[in-house]
Formats: C-alpha cells, structure tokens, sequence
C-alpha cells in the first residue's frame, strides 16, 4: 500500500522559489503581485515551521475531560 508523504512537496517549494526569484526580478511587477509572491513563500515557511514541531497538534487528541 502507498503511504502518504509527509512533510512539504519539494516540487512545491521549488515552485514558489523560482515564482518569488522571477517576480522580484521583473521590473514591471505591481507591488501587490510582488506582495501575494511573498505571502505565498512566508505561508510556506510557516507551514514548514509547524511540520517541523513533532508535537503541534498532539493536544487534538487528548481528552479535555479529565
């Protein structure tokens, strides 16, 4: 059986390097096209951040009842 993946796709992260390097290089990028660029790198790396963290999340599945 074929097992999820975990972890960031690095053909994602590839892909949002090369947008952010070519954006940033073109002169007639708007900065709201430069700005969405830089959002979508900075959630990457946020989402990086918490994959990284061996417990985020664990906290879901404890019993608040105790």
């Amino acid at each position: 059986m074929n097992k999820k993946r975990k972890g960031i796709s690095p053909e994602l992260e590839a892909s949002i390097a090369k947008l952010l390097r070519e954006v940033m290089a073109d002169r007639t990028a708007t900065l709201t096209d430069r700005m969405k660029v830089i959002d979508r790198s900075l959630k990457l790396e946020a989402i990086r951040l918490k994959a990284d963290t061996e417990d985020w999340g664990a906290a879901f599945a404890e019993d608040e009842d105790d």
